[in-house]
């Protein structure tokens, strides 16, 4: 059958061209009309060439652009405000309750509280003249780390300072404030993560002493088959709650950078 229809659209093509040819000779006017190609129209494109330099910067920007958020929640009370959340949830036995983006969203938020005037201060002795063209850029990022390296001294202890600056053979500085921002923001991040692990151990405390009192309860009573977090994890949500537990740890954490 194939072989049958190649003949067929073979004359049919060839009747086509010939019918369109008788066309075009019976009507010459119109056929000296039609073009005989059709070309696109050429549109002269002009591209800059780009620059290594150029490129790099490019680079580089994005790359900014992509650690800058970890860079700056690292300097800021995010560390610790977290770390304190997630010890309190696992104080609480309710696994993931609340959610890690809860937590990390009301982490984010009190952040901004702590931060907020700092961020004023920036604003205005950087970046303002920066937008005016009265300042350049790498003398705005240095007025600009100013107030940030006196908020991170501030709860950065003596002892991180001190480690971090003998391993960069630093010599020892007449003030803190002379300690360039490699040194000061690890110890700042070191200081915040002890901080957390403290407020954490103690947060664990109470909730440690009402597992252990179900667990003695249940043991003398012959209650074996039961788990004793059955019964200690709701009695713990419910202590937590009665104390207005939320209040008492949110309102500790931003009394502690105040």
């Amino acid at each position: 059958m194939e072989q049958a229809r190649r003949p067929m659209t073979r004359i049919s093509i060839t009747k086509l061209a010939a019918f369109s040819a008788a066309i075009l000779s019976a009507f010459p006017a119109f056929a000296g009309s039609v073009p005989q190609s059709i070309s696109p129209p050429s549109i002269p494109l002009k591209l800059p060439a780009a620059s290594d330099t150029t490129t790099w910067t490019i680079v580089i920007v994005l790359t900014l652009l992509t650690v800058l958020p970890a860079l700056l929640l690292s300097m800021t009370p995010f560390v610790r405000i977290l770390i304190v959340f997630h010890f309190l949830r696992q104080a609480l036995g309710t696994q993931n309750t609340p959610s890690n983006q809860t937590l990390a969203g009301l982490a984010l938020f009190l952040t901004y509280f702590i931060m907020q005037p700092l961020g004023v201060d920036i604003g205005r002795v950087a970046i303002s003249p920066l937008e005016h063209h009265q300042i350049t850029a790498m003398e705005a990022i240095d007025r600009g780390s100013e107030p940030l390296r006196v908020f991170m001294l501030k709860f950065a202890r003596e002892k991180d300072l001190a480690l971090l600056t003998e391993i960069a053979h630093l010599p020892r500085p007449r003030a803190p404030s002379d300690l360039p921002m490699r040194v000061v923001i690890p110890a700042y991040m070191l200081s915040e993560m002890k901080a957390g692990f403290q407020i954490g151990a103690v947060l664990f405390l109470p909730f440690m002493v009402v597992d252990m009192v179900v667990a003695a309860i249940t043991t003398s009573v012959g209650m074996l088959q039961l788990p004793p977090v059955i019964i200690s994890t709701p009695l713990k949500i419910l202590l937590f709650v009665v104390a207005d537990g939320w209040n008492l740890v949110v309102g500790s954490l931003l009394k502690s950078f105040y």
